[in-house]
């Protein structure tokens, strides 16, 4: 699910029909495409997909917009700043983000000496999540909104 506040498109209800069928296949019941379109359908509130898919709009709606205020964490340190810039990837799963932290982050992994960022670039999720993992399996950046 986006943390967009704009009307979701036909192509974010794919992605969470996609997900559905993902879900129910891993627990081991089966749902066809059609299913799971229908089902994601009638809880946006729509009586069915061709309802659904009739009003929505083609434009997938973008969780993040430049000029929002973020907080964080980068390499496992906490961060708050401002976007300053958002690009949909070519998956329509992920964007890259561009975002400058109000005061800097120090990148080191030991303190034995300090490298400190205050603008980083990197790929997200829709929920925010970097899919890049660290050494230690967190992810490089989890986004949340300020």
């Amino acid at each position: 699910m986006s943390f967009s506040l704009d009307t979701p498109s036909a192509q974010t209800l794919k992605s969470e029909a996609r997900q559905l069928r993902e879900e129910r296949a891993r627990s081991g019941q089966t749902l066809s495409h059609g299913a799971a379109l229908e089902e994601v359908a009638r809880s946006h509130g729509y009586r069915d997909w061709n309802t659904a898919r009739a009003a929505l709009p083609d434009r997938v709606a973008v969780p993040f917009q430049v000029g929002m205020r973020v907080r964080g964490f980068y390499l496992e340190q906490p961060f708050s700043g401002l976007l300053l810039g958002v690009q949909l990837l070519s998956s329509m799963q992920h964007y890259a983000v561009t975002i400058q932290f109000d005061q800097p982050v120090n990148v080191t992994p030991n303190f034995m000496f300090a490298a400190f960022r205050q603008r980083v670039s990197a790929t997200l999720d829709i929920h925010g999540v970097s899919p890049a993992l660290r050494g230690n399996g967190q992810p490089q950046m989890r986004l949340l909104r300020e």
